[in-house]
């Protein structure tokens, strides 16, 4: 039962991380993942200001060793030398006295050169490690910079995106239907080519129309220019008083009525 009731949480928390993921704005998701990245190499530079700290601390502890160091030497030395001068000098009790301080710094030689030895391996180390945090510092904040660029270049082409997403959507509204009573644009767009079709077959059918008629009044006009010339042709041959074609007369005589 208990791992039951697990699984579930599990699957419901993925459900909601996952309903949130698609939900959330990648502008902001970047610069939160930009300022962990700060986060991060100010952590890091922390961490290597630490390691370095050390590495001076270690140094500097080195150099007072050294320095003791070389102030016991001298002294033993000189106890040396002052107890070979008393010998010399007959004053045994003086000779003892400084062969016995000379023995006291060196022992106090042999611990101090056992830290010295010490504290030389640890500066060596702290060194290398002060070295690798540098080195880490720096290769973290070229990576830090790289992502910086990465981030306008991301930001640049989520601009894009989301200009191409509008695009792709309103090409979309204009070729799918919005809804039972709202028509698409190309099905508006056919009604209105279809009713200028119509309008412009109308025009040009009331075009041939007139035309038509224009023509009869041209015809008409010239067969009474045509009968106007013919009467001028016939006065000027003297044929108005005289018989009429035969044609003509024919139909006059048919369209007189017979005497008795």
């Amino acid at each position: 039962m208990f791992k039951y009731l697990k699984r579930q949480w599990k699957y419901f928390v993925a459900k909601v991380s996952g309903r949130a993921e698609a939900n959330a704005d990648p502008k902001v998701q970047l610069e939160q993942a930009i300022g962990e990245a700060h986060s991060q190499h100010k952590r890091l530079k922390e961490q290597a200001a630490n390691v370095i700290a050390n590495q001076k601390q270690a140094e500097i502890r080195l150099n007072k060793k050294m320095e003791e160091l070389g102030k016991l030497n001298a002294n033993a030395r000189q106890a040396l030398i002052m107890a070979d001068d008393a010998a010399k000098s007959g004053n045994e009790q003086k000779a003892l006295e400084y062969t016995s301080a000379a023995e006291t710094i060196a022992d106090k030689l042999i611990s101090l050169e056992s830290d010295v030895e010490s504290l030389k391996s640890m500066v060596l180390e702290s060194t290398q490690a002060a070295d690798q945090a540098k080195a880490s510092v720096k290769q973290n904040s070229r990576l830090l910079q790289e992502k910086i660029a990465e981030k306008s270049k991301l930001m640049s082409q989520l601009d894009q995106a989301q200009m191409q997403e509008e695009m792709n959507s309103a090409m979309a509204s204009l070729t799918e239907t919005v809804g039972d009573d709202v028509p698409t644009f190309n099905e508006v767009q056919e009604k209105i080519e279809a009713r200028y079709a119509k309008a412009k077959a109308s025009a040009e059918l009331q075009e041939v129309t007139v035309e038509s008629r224009v023509l009869e009044i041209e015809q008409a006009t010239a067969n009474v220019e045509a009968q106007s010339r013919l009467s001028e042709l016939r006065a000027e041959l003297g044929l108005d008083s005289g018989a009429q074609p035969a044609a003509v007369e024919a139909g006059e005589t048919q369209s007189q009525p017979t005497e008795g």
